[in-house]
């Protein structure tokens, strides 16, 4: 099995998620603007979308999207617990939050990473990502340390790495303390700790 990522960027849960279930896997970093793996092969040749992340699976398969690719890792691995059971409300709940973070949270980023992006844009884009915090914080609010049944779930690995893009992009996570102190923990975690050290964010 093998992930092909970016660091820093959306695979980094998958990544973390991986780790969490103990399993053996590679990873190839992947320039996606030069379309090159980190071992010369032309990237598109194994994901024709050309964005991370993807799973090389053992069979020659390749899974991408992030969602998708969170929940496969859970459901193989059921011993980790990663993921509610399937067909139950805990569940739906999960792909609702990995929905929600794949579809609101993490697309408020994208002028903020673009090329070219004005800095009215790039103000515009910190006014979204600063709403979809509040939102999150509310959710924080009532005590919970993960997002579904109490829980550390792939969901909350989705919702660590998006969030702590925070800390690139001029955002104060301090206005939110429940989601800073969400990230933390998630940081803390010896999975977290071991995916970003292996993508060269700390050392």
């Amino acid at each position: 099995m093998k992930l092909y990522y970016k660091p820093g960027a959306c695979p980094l849960a998958s990544h973390i998620a991986l780790h969490e279930t103990g399993r053996q896997f590679e990873i190839e970093a992947v320039d996606t603007a030069t379309g090159r793996t980190e071992s010369g092969a032309d990237y598109r040749a194994i994901n024709p979308k050309g964005y991370v992340p993807a799973l090389g699976l053992d069979d020659g398969t390749v899974l991408t999207e992030g969602a998708a690719v969170l929940q496969y890792i859970a459901d193989t691995t059921p011993d980790a617990g990663l993921a509610p059971t399937a067909g139950t409300l805990a569940r739906a709940r999960m792909q609702e939050q990995l929905n929600w973070i794949g579809t609101e949270l993490h697309k408020a980023f994208g002028p903020l990473f673009r090329a070219g992006t004005s800095e009215a844009e790039q103000d515009a884009a910190r006014v979204a990502v600063a709403g979809k915090f509040d939102f999150i914080e509310t959710q924080l609010a009532d005590g919970r340390a993960w997002l579904v049944d109490d829980r550390f779930s792939v969901a909350d690995a989705y919702l660590f790495v998006v969030s702590n893009w925070a800390n690139f992009t001029g955002i104060d996570l301090a206005r939110w303390p429940n989601l800073a102190a969400f990230v933390g923990r998630c940081a803390a975690r010896p999975s977290a700790q071991a995916a970003m050290r292996a993508e060269g964010l700390i050392q």
